[in-house]
């Protein structure tokens, strides 16, 4: 007759971190912020180089990423760098990528902020206007998080955070190809924190509300703008750095078990 060796089950399980740093701080990290030059990436990015970050903006204008650079906090020493990219251009991605690495030897961090809103009722909507509102919010999305993922797997380490929106929760007026694709982010996101999760990179979505960047400013200063608002528990549009202060959080050492999530910053519009 022969007896088993009970398990010790508690050999198998599998110990997190020993502590958690709450301070956000990003000293020893490289970020890649698309769409950096302006706008809710440009928070994000001011975001992460007061923090410590070395930051590579990277725009589709190449003159506004480097301008941006210059600008951001620690700029003085050299800890950042702008790079002209079009993200609906693999060569060009793959390119921004190497020059990334090349400069900074790593990426920890990665931003997806770069994305447009063409918008038009659904039965007026143009195809072309439909195609570059996926190619650029959707597949240029995939396109960044595919090229540096593949660094950061290999190092065994890294946040993603691709920016999506309301709009991918709910349907609204004109927003046909905006919703579509930022309802796409979503869903790409959640299948990349399935895969890479395991291999050290967490992969989450932020989805804001209307936020007071230029754009925003002079899309909604109007009698759609009060309606909106007044659709908003909270009463009012978010602004950009409360964007950032949710990317600091799911791109820092504090949210290595938030994987696959969507962080709302929408005021509870959504929640009705």
């Amino acid at each position: 007759m022969t007896t088993s060796t009970p398990t010790d089950f508690a050999a198998t399980l599998r110990p997190g971190p020993d502590t958690i740093d709450f301070t956000n701080d990003f000293a020893a990290r490289t970020a890649v912020v698309t769409g950096g030059a302006s706008g809710i990436g440009n928070a994000v990015a001011r975001a992460l180089a007061a923090r410590g970050a070395r930051v590579a903006i990277v725009d589709v204008r190449a003159d506004g990423a480097t301008a941006a650079a210059a600008d951001l906090p620690g700029a003085a020493t050299g800890l950042h760098a702008g790079f002209g990219c079009d993200v609906t251009d693999e060569t060009s991605v793959a390119r921004t990528v190497a020059e990334v690495i090349a400069r900074f030897g790593r990426i920890d961090v990665l931003v997806n902020c770069a994305g447009i809103a063409a918008l038009a009722p659904a039965d007026e909507l143009s195809a072309e206007t439909w195609s570059r509102t996926i190619d650029v919010n959707l597949t240029g999305t995939f396109r960044v998080a595919q090229a540096v993922g593949r660094h950061m797997l290999a190092a065994g380490y890294g946040r993603v955070v691709n920016i999506a929106s309301q709009a991918a929760h709910v349907g609204i007026d004109g927003h046909a190809a905006y919703c579509a694709s930022k309802a796409g982010v979503i869903g790409l996101t959640r299948v990349l924190a399935l895969e890479w999760g395991g291999r050290g990179v967490t992969v989450n979505t932020v989805s804001p509300t209307v936020v007071l960047t230029d754009l925003g400013r002079a899309a909604w200063a109007n009698e759609n703008g009060i309606r909106h608002q007044d659709e908003i528990p909270t009463g009012r549009f978010a602004t950009p750095d409360e964007i950032a202060a949710a990317v600091l959080f799911l791109a820092g050492e504090s949210s290595a078990m938030v994987n696959g999530a969507d962080l709302r910053v929408d005021g509870g519009f959504t929640i009705r």
